[in-house]
């Protein structure tokens, strides 16, 4: 039903409708205080049709007041940099149990950092316990979350001389003048760049094929079951992908390109180490041909090229 403040500003009333219906758990912060938040942010924190965080101090929903002292410490610090806050905190609900939290906090206006601030808060204790098992670090990269060179070569190994019959590719993936975006950046906003970059590459292919951060920005990709024609599609689409993906980091703003080396496992490249090799000639060839393309390593020790 539309009431009459509704109709008078149906700026409002499309913010209403929208925090009802958000599947996220969102607010608005200002001044120390939870103005308006999502349904969902009220049933992430334990409240429901009877209770609301509306209006609530932001330290109820944190678990102490050094712990609300140094968010805000560290909120305003990133705000005042140019950038939003990116962290995992510890949080508490209506009935005292607690929980981890990704807060990503920005700016509704930029040019007034100190202002209103959009809160989207994610339940990560699931996903925070796993990384801390031992297993999972020995096994993953820690920043971009994807498989380690370590556990990437172990899962290569498995195909390399296999007397099964089935192809099996694999992608070298080279990001272009990354330094660049370091040196104007800075390192941090680099790592959230790598992070988003290789959550993307992971959408590119299968969910059981393996996709890694073997150093700085280079990835690699294991492709079980796949030829070297489907290979060149799939490095194709990470190319473009690459292309044009955009990181958006409070004030930042930057685009960069890459270079894909493909090789399918063949019977002369009899270790591990030589598989990467070939993928990483291919690579390196697709650099010396000027960058944002994709090269091929053939048997012949030469390199196909594909359109990029």
């Amino acid at each position: 039903m539309t009431t009459s403040s509704d109709a008078a500003d149906p700026i409002a009333a499309r913010m209403r409708a929208l925090l009802v219906r958000a599947p996220t758990a969102l607010g608005f912060v200002n001044a120390g205080q939870l103005e308006v938040v999502s349904e969902q942010f009220n049933h992430l924190f334990g409240h429901g049709d009877e209770t609301d965080l509306c209006g609530q101090p932001v330290r109820s929903v944190l678990v102490s007041d050094l712990s609300h002292a140094s968010l805000s410490e560290r909120i305003g610090a990133a705000f005042a940099a140019g950038r939003p806050l990116d962290e995992e905190i510890e949080c508490v609900r209506k009935d005292g149990s607690r929980f981890w939290g990704r807060l990503q906090a920005t700016p509704v206006h930029w040019d007034v950092p100190a202002g209103e601030a959009l809160w989207i808060i994610e339940d990560v204790t699931a996903a925070r316990q796993l990384r801390m098992q031992p297993t999972w670090t020995a096994k993953h990269d820690v920043l971009t979350e994807l498989a380690n060179r370590r556990e990437f070569e172990r899962r290569l190994a498995e195909h390399v001389g296999s007397r099964r019959h089935e192809p099996v590719s694999v992608l070298w993936v080279d990001v272009d003048h990354f330094s660049g975006v370091i040196n104007q950046m800075g390192a941090e906003v680099a790592n959230h760049f790598l992070y988003g970059l290789g959550q993307m590459l992971v959408t590119k292919v299968r969910a059981t094929d393996p996709v890694a951060r073997m150093e700085d920005d280079h990835f690699a990709v294991l492709l079980p079951d796949c030829d070297q024609h489907y290979a060149e599609i799939v490095a194709e689409k990470m190319r473009s992908a690459i292309a044009g993906y955009r990181l958006r980091w409070g004030l930042h703003r930057t685009r960069v390109k890459a270079c894909v080396g493909v090789v399918q496992l063949q019977p002369s490249l009899e270790t591990v180490d030589a598989v990467l090799g070939a993928a990483t000639l291919a690579c390196a060839e697709a650099k010396a041909a000027g960058g944002d393309s994709v090269r091929v390593f053939v048997s012949t020790g030469g390199f196909e090229q594909l359109a990029g």
